[in-house]
């Protein structure tokens, strides 16, 4: 896939996006929106993808949206038009549902600032690792006065809790990965050097995994987050049936058994 403003590579497995406007610190343009959401609609159809890897090229993750795409948005709305490619709230949610709907796990390595969009996208993915020397902050109100957006009222406070919650909108911030570790709005924080090594692992290690029974124990913490215990109990009922005796499944009890590494070959 060839884009303009993002990377992909795919190896092993594990799909790679890197936002790549690294002279902008990665600031989302539209150009680059659609680009993210044309990626991830295509992981989410690509049975060879097992993980998917969000980063920023350079010093940033991502410093959010693009200021000048933000300022032509407000002065052609102020004028009563509305220019080809200003920003829309639509385009926000489609955003957002293409993160979300990635049915593989998602993985953001977040490498510097992540500010903004940057940030309220690396909510959406599964599990985020940043480097301690990170800067996470939510400039939507103090820096921009804008709403947040791409889910983050619905996600951040089921992430720190309302208080925290309300503290990072708010303020803005910033807080360092290190301190995003103890509030729990990452789940490691490492130095940047090893951000890379501690990313790849944590993604081969997803990898070698029953891509079905990866898939389907994802939407199942997810449906688990809404659902009232009955209704759980029912789903779970059939995602046992789905993996009980799979091929996967009887790999897997053959490799215990002969003390190696099971080989899973199915594509789901």
């Amino acid at each position: 896939m060839q884009y303009a403003t993002i990377l992909v590579d795919q190896a092993d497995g594990i799909a790679t996006l890197t936002m790549n406007r690294p002279d902008k610190f990665n600031a989302m343009s539209q150009e680059m929106v659609f680009e993210m959401i044309d990626a991830c609609e295509r992981f989410s159809r690509d049975d060879t993808v097992r993980v998917v890897v969000f980063t920023g090229a350079g010093r940033a993750f991502s410093a959010g949206g693009d200021i000048d795409w933000l300022r032509r948005t407000a002065e052609e709305r102020r004028a009563g038009r509305h220019a080809v490619d200003a920003m829309r709230p639509e385009d926000s949610t489609r955003f957002c549902l293409a993160l979300r709907g990635i049915p593989q796990p998602t993985i953001a390595s977040i490498n510097g600032v992540a500010a903004g969009g940057g940030i309220t996208a690396a909510l959406n993915c599964d599990i985020r690792i940043a480097a301690e020397e990170a800067s996470i902050s939510f400039p939507f109100v103090p820096a921009v006065a804008i709403a947040p957006e791409l889910g983050s009222t619905y996600l951040l406070p089921r992430l720190v809790g309302i208080a925290k919650a309300c503290e990072l909108m708010l303020t803005g911030g910033p807080v360092s990965g290190t301190e995003a570790k103890s509030i729990r709005l990452v789940n490691e924080a490492v130095p940047l050097a090893e951000l890379q090594t501690t990313t790849t692992a944590m993604a081969r290690s997803i990898a070698r995994a029953s891509p079905h029974a990866v898939r389907l124990s994802k939407a199942g913490l997810y449906q688990g987050m809404a659902a009232d215990l009955y209704n759980q109990l029912m789903w779970e009922e059939e995602a046992l049936r789905a993996t009980f005796g799979s091929e996967d499944n009887e790999e897997a009890i053959r490799a215990f058994l002969e003390k190696r590494t099971p080989v899973f070959r199915s594509r789901r």
